[in-house]
C-alpha cells in the first residue's frame, strides 16, 4: 500500500515537471518563430526593392539608348537632305546646266518663262502654246516665228539632237503640236518643259522623250 501511494506520487511529479518544460518552451519558441517571419519579411522587401529599383534604371536606360539612336538617326537624314540639296545646287549651277536627277540651268529662257508658271499671259483661250513660246522668246532678246503654230519651231533657230537646257522642244499631240523650253532633264533621261496651254496654264513638268521630235536652239 505504501509504495502504490509513493509510485502515484512520483507520476504527480513527472506530469508536473513536463507542465513546466513546456511551458517554458512555448514563448520562446514563439518569440523565435515569429523573429524568423520577421527576418524572412525584411529579406523579401530588400531584395523586392532592388529588383524594382534596377528594373527603373534598365527601363531608363533602354531609353535613353533608343533616344539616342532616334537622334543619330535624325542627325543622319539632316546630313543626307543637306548633301543631297548641295549636290542639286551644284549641277544646277554647273555650265552645262544639266542633271540627271532634274536640276535646271541657267538659260534666260527658262528664267523667263518660268515667271508665269500658274498663269496664262496670253489671254487667249486655246491654241496658245507657241504664242507662249514666241512672247517668251522675244522678252528674253530672242527673235521668235511669229506663227502661233507650235510646228513651226521645229525649222527655227539651230536644230539640236537631243534635250538641252535652254532649247526648244517641238513634239506632237492630239489636235495640233506642243512647244516648250527645257528646264531640265529628269532620271529617265525625259525633258522637263515649262510650256504654255498645259492643262490650260503654263507648267513646268516632263515629258517623254519618245514624244519629241526635233530640239532647236533659239536664234538672234
Amino acid at each position: 500500500m505504501v509504495q502504490l501511494v509513493a509510485f502515484r506520487r512520483l507520476l504527480v511529479a513527472l506530469a508536473l515537471c513536463s507542465a513546466a518544460i513546456v511551458a517554458s518552451i512555448g514563448p520562446a519558441s514563439a518569440r523565435s518563430h515569429h523573429g524568423a517571419g520577421r527576418h524572412v519579411h525584411a529579406h523579401y522587401a530588400s531584395h523586392h526593392g532592388r529588383r524594382h529599383y534596377a528594373s527603373r534604371h534598365t527601363r531608363h536606360y533602354r531609353h535613353l539608348a533608343r533616344k539616342s539612336r532616334w537622334d543619330a538617326g535624325v542627325a543622319q537624314m539632316r546630313a543626307q537632305g543637306l548633301a543631297g540639296a548641295n549636290a542639286s545646287l551644284a549641277s544646277s549651277s554647273s555650265p552645262s546646266g544639266m542633271a540627271a536627277s532634274g536640276g535646271f540651268g541657267s538659260s534666260n529662257v527658262v528664267a523667263e518663262a518660268r515667271r508665269y508658271i500658274g498663269g496664262n499671259p496670253t489671254g487667249r483661250g486655246r491654241l496658245w502654246c507657241a504664242r507662249f513660246m514666241n512672247m517668251v522668246l522675244q522678252q528674253a532678246g530672242y527673235s521668235g516665228t511669229g506663227s502661233d503654230m507650235a510646228r513651226s519651231f521645229a525649222s527655227y533657230g539651230q536644230r539640236v539632237s537631243g534635250p538641252q537646257v535652254g532649247a526648244i522642244a517641238v513634239m506632237g499631240r492630239r489636235g495640233g503640236g506642243h512647244v516648250g523650253v527645257v528646264s531640265g532633264i529628269d532620271a529617265e533621261g525625259n525633258p522637263i518643259l515649262v510650256s504654255g496651254n498645259n492643262r490650260n496654264q503654263v507648267r513646268e513638268a516632263p515629258v517623254s522623250r519618245g514624244r519629241i521630235y526635233a530640239y532647236v536652239m533659239p536664234s538672234g
